[in-house]
């Protein structure tokens, strides 16, 4: 098994004690509604004492319909995202789809997201990796987890040693996903850390026809028992009512219960490290 690497993220870590979480709404709805959350959850890990990165898309390309919400332009998204970083002193992350929106994304923000769908995307990878920039790969819905280790070697030949890989929930029939816990050791043993994305392996993709469904209240199930199985961090996306959400509501968790949840991971991480 090859040692896990640490990795230094803003004032945090990965990869050893510390349990860092990547926190945020699904998208930019707007900026003073992405500036107001980056606050709120600022104070609420504060208050639980956790590091965290904040995440938002800036676009969401993958949408099950051409009627969905996207979101903004790369560079507006990003230089944005960067501004809040700035003021509340946080590292921040957003998925890219594009070696052209690496480059510029690369510019503002500390972690370049691979989404799952585009994880063999060889020229996004490697552009993604040639910014300096962490890179963290969503392992595919349909790759096995040993699968991984080429995309490693991708990463590694551009030059990168500082990524991540996150497992968000395998194909399981139509319109479903299930998380194998199994996944998180069995990455790790390429030497990087592992994230859970709690939100998106409760996803039900198209599974609402024209927008895709899921099981919300399942995420804080998911994210203990990924806790328990030793993944180095956890994402969750929040949104101050989840109901009224422009994209992915469905399985975003209520802010009103991110302290509650963040406790009690924080406490099965005390005991599994």
């Amino acid at each position: 098994m090859a040692k896990r690497r640490i990795l230094k993220v803003g004032p945090h870590s990965i990869g050893g004690r510390e349990l860092l979480f990547i926190l945020g709404p699904c998208v930019i709805e707007s900026p003073a509604f992405t500036r107001r959350m980056g606050a709120k959850i600022k104070a609420i890990c504060d208050g639980e004492g956790v590091g965290f990165v904040f995440k938002a898309s800036y676009d969401k390309a993958n949408r099950t319909s051409n009627k969905s919400f996207r979101g903004t332009s790369v560079r507006d998204g990003c230089a944005l995202l960067a501004e809040i970083g700035a003021d509340l002193g946080v590292p921040v992350t957003t998925d890219i789809h594009s070696p052209e929106e690496a480059e510029i994304a690369g510019r503002f923000v500390d972690i370049l997201q691979i989404p799952a769908f585009l994880c063999r995307q060889t020229d996004l990878i490697v552009s993604a990796a040639k910014t300096g920039r962490i890179v963290n790969v969503k392992k595919g819905q349909f790759l096995a987890p040993w699968d991984m280790k080429n995309v490693a070697l991708k990463i590694e030949a551009a030059g990168c040693k500082n990524y991540i890989f996150t497992e968000r929930g395998t194909t399981f029939g139509y319109n479903n996903l299930v998380a194998d816990m199994r996944s998180i050791p069995w990455m790790q043993e390429l030497g990087c850390p592992v994230v859970f994305d709690a939100t998106h392996s409760v996803q039900r993709p198209g599974g609402a026809g024209e927008t895709t469904g899921g099981d919300g209240k399942l995420a804080p199930v998911l994210a203990r028992a990924a806790v328990a199985a030793g993944c180095d961090g956890v994402f969750l996306e929040t949104h101050e009512n989840p109901a009224k959400a422009l994209s992915d509501g469905p399985n975003q968790v209520p802010l009103r219960d991110l302290p509650r949840l963040i406790k009690q991971l924080k406490a099965l991480r005390d005991v599994v490290v």
